[in-house]
């Protein structure tokens, strides 16, 4: 009966690993970006939509509209590391960070469904450099942030942020560009607290 049982719960987990794979050329290194602070279970706010804050996916330039992290040499020229990748494009994954840190410090966060066209204070922007600079080993992070806000008023701000990048490799850059994109997350949210 036990064996039974076993076979019962393993079946579908069995059944399933048959229906995910990769493929052959899956990159090795899945890398997404972790909030330094983040919203507790369990918290409750409550609020009008119309004093909520919208977050909007930051526009890119075409470098960073792809899942691969960019490596810009001395000379200019872009490559992408190799053998790693982001979960989702840096943009969306930048979005989300935003999100969370901005809620963890006690702003309501709502999407453009959810404040039915009522709020009138929107973040959004570029998110401009989000790579490794190869010649001085640095993760950048650099976001222009532009806020609109009531009354047709509008707030723009340069926020960038660097973390040093000890080997060029997948681990290492995507934990610096982790770091830089948090310094950054957290001086937007210290800005929109403002």
């Amino acid at each position: 009966m036990k064996a039974l049982r076993l076979a019962a719960v393993l079946a579908p987990a069995v059944l399933l690993s048959g229906c995910i794979s990769f493929g052959p050329d899956a990159p090795p290194f899945l890398l997404t970006l972790t909030p330094d602070q983040a919203v507790q279970a369990g918290t409750v706010r409550t609020g009008n939509p119309v004093n909520a804050l919208i977050v909007n996916v930051p526009s890119t330039p075409q470098t960073l509209n792809v899942t691969r992290i960019p490596v810009t040499s001395g000379s200019g020229t872009v490559t992408y590391l190799t053998d790693a990748n982001w979960t989702d494009k840096p943009a969306r994954l930048f979005k989300n960070l935003l999100v969370e840190t901005i809620s963890a410090r006690g702003r309501l966060v709502l999407n453009e469904e959810a404040a039915s066209g009522k709020s009138q204070d929107i973040l959004a922007g570029e998110l401009v450099r989000f790579g490794i600079d190869e010649p001085s080993r640095q993760a950048i992070v650099t976001f222009d942030a532009v806020r609109q806000l009531p009354g047709d008023r509008v707030e723009t701000q340069r926020f960038s942020a660097t973390r040093p990048v000890y080997e060029i490799k997948p681990g290492p850059a995507g934990e610096a560009l982790n770091g830089a994109a948090n310094e950054v997350a957290q001086a937007v949210a210290s800005w929109i607290a403002g």
